[in-house]
């Protein structure tokens, strides 16, 4: 008979005496997410009863304005209080004209939304690739993107959002000092109170595919990485925030979020503005192929995602699950 070890003078830590049922698990949980931490970003498109997938994002749509109130009604049902929407233009020019014209698609929607649900966060894009022919995000003279020549039409861009009733300027270019200029911009256009949600840190990420699908933004020649930052660069990243504070930002975005969390905690532990997620396009998209094809279990790999965001750094999130995810909140 072999000899029984006794465990009686052993000493070690109990942790999972806080694991040990549904309800001391939440008890003591560290991180939460709720739906006030979500922002859900929507496409409009020109048009009338245009409700377009997206191919590459499934359960993603671009909206045209008619059909817009029933999708606000639905976030609001769902508790959602903030979107961040993009315009697709029907036309584009060499300068993105339609990006900043009152009438341009943005405005126009920004204003219908304001008008039905005023109680809605509508937050603005505001970058030119959309509008541009070229893709950039900025004027191109002999193949190159002009830095100083794009931060006037920016501004312009950020005025006329705020005229329209925006109630935050998201600028996503990464010009330098598109921050400065559109301060300066909506400071004297009498907009001291919009604050500004800079894409602070934007990388030129592979992550983006799917998204310029939805907003027809692809560059038409080259890439970004002459203005969104190396993936490999994590200083790079504090220098980019830094000035966006000394310039007047409000808020800062890390994009793409997962795979730049070490990012987001550096942010976080640097800095105390908000610190803004945006969950990509690529990222979303991931998920939703592995879940159709029965690889994974969505809900709980969604809820996984951006629990890490949350415990990250992340104050917000834009994510294209905020749909799915709020109505998992209700159900828990």
């Amino acid at each position: 008979m072999k000899e029984e070890i006794v465990m009686k003078d052993l000493q070690f830590a109990r942790h999972r005496r806080l694991r040990n049922s549904a309800n001391m698990r939440a008890l003591v949980r560290e991180t939460h997410l709720h739906k006030e931490d979500l922002i859900y970003p929507i496409f409009f498109v020109e048009g009338e009863n245009k409700r377009n997938a997206v191919q590459s994002m499934p359960g993603v749509y671009q909206v045209s304005l008619d059909l817009v109130n029933d999708e606000m009604q639905e976030l609001v049902d769902l508790g959602i209080k903030s979107v961040l929407v993009f315009g697709v233009p029907a036309e584009k020019d060499e300068v993105g004209s339609q990006a900043y014209h009152d009438h341009g698609i943005v405005q126009k929607g920004i204003r219908q939304i304001k008008e039905n649900f005023p109680e809605l966060v509508v937050i603005a894009d505001t970058c030119l690739c959309q509008y541009t022919d070229h893709g950039h995000c900025g004027i191109i003279e002999e193949g190159k993107v002009l830095n100083d020549p794009t931060l006037d039409l920016l501004a312009r861009t950020a005025v006329s959002q705020a005229r329209a009733g925006a109630d935050v300027i998201a600028p996503s270019n990464m010009m330098d000092g598109f921050v400065a200029a559109i301060r300066h911009g909506l400071d004297e256009a009498g907009f001291e109170h919009i604050p500004v949600m800079s894409y602070a840190v934007k990388y030129a990420s592979a992550f983006y595919g799917p998204f310029r699908d939805a907003a027809h933004s692809s560059p038409q020649f080259g890439d970004r990485k002459t203005y969104q930052m190396d993936p490999a660069n994590r200083l790079e990243a504090m220098r980019e925030a830094a000035s966006d504070i000394e310039e007047g930002a409000d808020f800062l975005i890390v994009k793409p979020a997962l795979s730049y969390l070490d990012i987001m905690r550096d942010m976080k532990n640097n800095f105390n503005l908000p610190v803004v997620a945006y969950n990509v396009s690529g990222e979303y998209s991931m998920i939703k192929a592995a879940a159709q094809n029965g690889w994974i279990n969505e809900k709980d790999i969604v809820l996984e995602k951006l629990t890490s965001m949350k415990r990250a750094g992340a104050d917000l999130i834009i994510t294209y699950h905020a749909k799915d995810v709020a109505r998992w909140l209700t159900d828990k």
